[in-house]
Formats: structure tokens, C-alpha cells, sequence
């Protein structure tokens, strides 16, 4: 058995969700890895880009990993056997697949490495292999799994939302903003003259039974986005990934373009 950073490779083979793969080399790479056990974990993979490799080492993609260290100060050999492919399945779903490639580079740089997170491993195989199962269904849920998902990371990162009842009133329904200072939900009375400086709570992510709608799901992305933006990728002075930044500027557009046609008809 051997360390790294205070976490302990066994022999076993685990499953593990790779996140992304940059060249190293004629055919090696440098992966990223999120697992139960070890949390985000750095590695190489010898032959990652060769032909057999290729369909392995795949943001999105599943594996059965096995991890080896030298030394305490080594990066993990990474060697893995194919479980799922994700993104195979969406090559004729955008939006869904943009929604995997959001998860992915949202893990990859928010999370601090080996600090496992069990929720946030089985939410975040649940969203995908439900992108997966059946794409042109997920393409109409996909936004809607995808904000709560975000609102997941924010709490497993100790940034989470109280969204049970208002910070003000104290009422548990009619809830409709959250406070970008706390956090916090709030009614519109509850709002009062500070309302045009909250941010807007959409419904769905109050009622799971909700999937939402564009402009609901642009609003989703926009109070997640705030706190990501301020809390994780703020304090370190970096932007959220580009992914995450186009699928918000996609549900914007989408969002006024139906706002126009509701207004001509």
C-alpha cells in the first residue's frame, strides 16, 4: 500500500470519473480523476493516447481505476478499464452534452485535491449516466438536474444555500429571492424595497417534481454561478471554466429568444 497526500492506494480497483486529459509525451497523459475513495486525484497515464487508450481516457468517461505511487512526493500512475462512456452517448445531444463537459470542468477546478466527497461522487454519477441512459429525454431535464447538481458542490464545499424558509419572515413558502450577501432565502414581502438587489429564486429548485423552463434555468445558473463565482473561484482569483460560462450565456439567449416570441403572440 502506498501514500500521497495523506491518503492510502491500495491494490484495489476502484471506479472513477475522469474529468480531463492533457498530453504528455508521444502518447502519455496527465488525468484527472474524481473518486469515492480519494477525492480529485492527479495522475499519469502511460499509452492514454493511443488507439485503445483514446476510448478509455475521456472526460466524462467511467472507469475501473487502479492507482500506484512510488513516493510520498510521486504523481499516481493511473491505470483504468472502460465502465461507461458518457460522452458517446451525447455526440447528437448538445445541449446534454454540454451539460457533461460543465460537470466535469466545474470538479476538476473547484474541488481541493484528495478531500473525498461521497454525496457529491454518487450525485454526480447519477446526473450522468441519466444523461446517458436516455439523451433526447435528458435533454429536457438536463439544465434543471444540472443547478441542483451546482448547488450540491457549493454545499459539499462549505458555501451551501439555505433555501428552507425566509431570512426575514421566517415563512417556508412564497420564497422567491436569495440574499447574495448570505445566502439566504427570502419572500417578496420579506424583500421589500431590496428586491431588485437580490437574486431571483426559480420554483423548480424549491419543488423536485419541477423540471423549469429556460428562463428559470438561466436564473438557476445565474444564483449558482454568483456564489461559485464569489466563494470557490473568486478567492483564488481565477474565471469559472469557459464550458460553464457559454452554457449560462446559451440559457440566456435561449431565454430572451422565447421571451420575444411570448411577446409577439
Amino acid at each position: 500500500m502506498t501514500n500521497r497526500g495523506g491518503i492510502s492506494f491500495g491494490e484495489e480497483e476502484i471506479p472513477a470519473l475522469v474529468l480531463s486529459v492533457t498530453p504528455v509525451g508521444e502518447a502519455g497523459a496527465r488525468v484527472h480523476v474524481m473518486t469515492e475513495e480519494h477525492g480529485l486525484v492527479h495522475g499519469m497515464v502511460f499509452g492514454a493516447r493511443s488507439r485503445a487508450g483514446r476510448a478509455v481516457w475521456q472526460p466524462g468517461t467511467i472507469i475501473k481505476a487502479r492507482f500506484q505511487v512510488s513516493g510520498p512526493a510521486s504523481m499516481p500512475r493511473v491505470s483504468g478499464e472502460l465502465l461507461y462512456s458518457c460522452a458517446f452517448r451525447l455526440l447528437e445531444q448538445p445541449l446534454a452534452l454540454s451539460v457533461m463537459q460543465a460537470v466535469c470542468a466545474i470538479l476538476d477546478t473547484a474541488l481541493p485535491e484528495y478531500e473525498p466527497s461521497s454525496l457529491l461522487f454518487i450525485k454526480t454519477l447519477e446526473i450522468l449516466t441519466a444523461l446517458g441512459s436516455d439523451p433526447v429525454q435528458a435533454e429536457q431535464t438536463a439544465l434543471a438536474h444540472y443547478v441542483r447538481w451546482e448547488l450540491v458542490v457549493l454545499t459539499e464545499l462549505g458555501f451551501g444555500l439555505d433555501l428552507s424558509r425566509c431570512a426575514v419572515t421566517g415563512a417556508v413558502t412564497g420564497l422567491s429571492c436569495v440574499s447574495p450577501r448570505t445566502g439566504c432565502a427570502v419572500t417578496e414581502e420579506g424583500a421589500g424595497e431590496w428586491k431588485n438587489k437580490l437574486l431571483p429564486l426559480p420554483s423548480f429548485l424549491l419543488h423536485e417534481e419541477e423540471t423549469g423552463s429556460h428562463a428559470e434555468w438561466y436564473d438557476g445558473l445565474r444564483l449558482t454561478g454568483y456564489f461559485l463565482a464569489r466563494h470557490v473561484y473568486g478567492q483564488r482569483h481565477v474565471f469559472m471554466p469557459a464550458v460553464r460560462e457559454r452554457l449560462s450565456a446559451r440559457l440566456k439567449k435561449e431565454s430572451e429568444r422565447n421571451t420575444n416570441i411570448d411577446s409577439i403572440h
